[in-house]
């Protein structure tokens, strides 16, 4: 049977993909993140159990195109405007978590017996968090908008900024590794990297917006846009030196300042998860369980360290900002574990010779035990802080001045009403709700709704709201009313009535206000309502009841059902 597969690429993908979901619902049952799955699926298809993996270079290709998209994601979210909203004390905080964390880490690794370079690369990996992980488990527990998730996702921020130093760092260092010609393929290399970063600033400012406003009339048209620049990048800047990996994320750049990032990002979460696993099975084929014996009391004691010692850097980084422990506490836990760039560096410093396999699986050793422990942490830290509260007197400040203001300015850019579709009657209804002094916030997927709905004043986001991973990431946080004049015959992620999928993840997505959607026909009232809705609007029907009270001068249903919305927010 195992002859059957190994003969076969196709066989050994489907052999792979079944472990992958075997494993996977496993990890379910256990509340493990997606991450800890795959790194086990690719130790089990390795050499030292099943060696399933013999296709190296079909894998390898998959696994490549995994980071590639990865990174592209990562460079997605560095928007310059969002950087320097972070600010001056923020940029310097993170720099002196990931400082002391790296610094940290590479004394323990030293002391481990580890040679100066393999400390450096476990310093560097330890600093890192994952950014599936925490956004994934934040917005579960519905706190991804919570004063201590946007902390946490301010320090993923600035980590997401070393990666990229970090991936030039090892492009630049896995130069010229022959015997000839190192110190002209230096120069070479740092050429076509200031090329490529010329590039971008030029498609940043002159191609990006008017290319994806053309795009974007047909969502799936600017996904494979997306997955194509992402490649292209990655190709250019391999054949350059450069490695794919700078190429991916430069792509991911050029794209974030653009205002459809959020739902390219959306959609292509899935695409990389998949391709994700490739990349670990890679990874689990380099790695010789046997071997690991020797690596367990470093694995503990490095993992110790970023379950224990890692949160209270970042709580004495959140005091120094002026934020409350419980805030630094829940930061920090959930920023307790190491991610999976960790383990693409991991990578990179084996193909580069700069790290042994023992180090390589000392590194996934320690991604497997913070990874899975962090994930509770991160799901009890409600019942953790009560229980260690009485430790943490010393990160708590007596003015913490800069929690207070994040509150304040929260409350104060928090929106009342969100609304999806802004069609004829959406923007009619939006355009009303703000005279009301009603704070709307719009949603679309079409790019001239979008670019007049902003005309008009009105805070606008791109992207398909019946995606439920596009509605994960709503300011839902303090909305009072979502309503929905998304029509049924419009082209969305899923098929069937949108209505519907657009009350389903917003209840998976644990929104506590009231959905109102809209409905062309009066037999589907009583389906909407009993799927969820709150309010029904019929525009047909509600503009005849208007225009019958206007004729026979009874104006008190006038505008009823917009009405009844906008004094049930007003009264909230």
């Amino acid at each position: 049977m195992t002859e059957f597969i190994t003969g076969s690429v196709f066989a050994q993908i489907a052999a792979l993909l079944v472990i992958a979901s075997v494993i996977g619902m496993i990890g379910v049952l256990l509340r493990q993140p997606l991450i800890v799955s795959f790194i086990v699926v690719g130790l089990v298809a390795g050499p030292s159990v099943l060696d399933l993996v013999h296709a190296e270079h079909e894998i390898e290709l998959l696994s490549e195109l995994g980071i590639a998209v990865l990174l592209f994601l990562v460079g997605l979210k560095l928007d310059v405007g969002l950087i320097r909203s972070l600010g001056t004390v923020s940029l310097i905080s993170g720099a002196v978590q990931v400082t002391a964390t790296t610094t940290i880490g590479y004394l323990i690794a030293l002391a481990a017996g580890l040679g100066s370079l393999e400390s450096l690369y476990v310093g560097i990996g330890l600093a890192f968090s994952s950014t599936i992980i925490v956004v994934k488990m934040l917005s579960d527990k519905r706190e991804i908008d919570a004063l201590h998730g946007q902390l946490a996702l301010g320090f993923l921020i600035v980590q997401d900024l070393v990666v990229v130093l970090a991936m030039i760092t090892l492009s630049a260092l896995g130069v010229g590794t022959g015997e000839e010609g190192s110190a002209g393929d230096a120069v070479w290399v740092l050429l076509a990297g200031f090329a490529l970063l010329a590039f971008v600033i030029v498609f940043v400012r002159f191609i990006a917006e008017p290319l994806t406003d053309y795009m974007a009339r047909v969502p799936e048209l600017l996904i494979c846009f997306a997955i194509a620049l992402a490649a292209i990048f990655a190709a250019v800047s391999d054949i350059a030196g450069l490695g794919k990996e700078i190429g991916g994320l430069m792509a991911g750049v050029a794209l974030a300042s653009t205002r459809y990032r959020e739902a390219i990002g959306s959609r292509l979460a899935p695409l990389r998860d998949f391709l994700l696993l490739f990349f670990f099975v890679s990874l689990g084929a380099e790695i010789d369980l046997r071997g690991l014996g020797a690596s367990i009391l470093p694995a503990l004691a490095l993992s110790a360290f970023v379950l224990i010692g890692k949160p209270i850097i970042v709580m004495s980084v959140a005091r120094f900002m002026g934020f409350r422990k419980r805030t630094g506490f829940q930061a920090g836990v959930a920023l307790a574990q190491i991610s999976e760039f960790s383990l693409i560096l991991a990578g990179l410093g084996l193909s580069l010779g700069h790290l042994s396999k023992d180090t390589l699986g000392l590194i996934t050793l320690v991604g497997l035990i913070t990874i899975a422990v962090s994930s509770y942490m991160i799901s009890f830290s409600g019942a953790l802080y009560p229980r260690l509260e009485p430790l943490l007197g010393i990160f708590e400040r007596a003015n913490p001045r800069r929690e207070i203001d994040a509150e304040g300015k929260a409350a104060a850019e928090s929106h009342d009403v969100v609304l999806l579709g802004l069609g004829r009657y959406g923007t009619a209804i939006g355009l009303r709700l703000m005279r009301r002094n009603v704070n709307v916030l719009g949603v679309d997927f079409n790019p001239a709704a979008v670019r007049r709905s902003q005309a008009q004043g009105m805070d606008v986001e791109y992207g398909d709201a019946s995606d439920p991973e596009f509605v994960r990431h709503l300011p839902l946080d303090g909305v009072k009313w979502v309503v929905s004049t998304v029509p049924v015959h419009e082209s969305g992620i899923v098929h069937g009535d949108p209505r519907v999928a657009i009350i389903h993840a917003l209840k998976e997505a644990g929104f506590k206000g009231q959905i109102a959607v809209a409905s062309h026909r009066e037999a589907e009232v009583d389906d909407l309502t009993d799927e969820g809705a709150d309010l029904v609007l019929e525009p047909f029907q509600d503009a005849a009841d208007q225009a019958a009270d206007l004729l026979t001068g009874d104006k008190s249903r006038t505008r009823l059902e917009i009405e009844h919305v906008a004094g049930e927010i007003q009264e909230g």
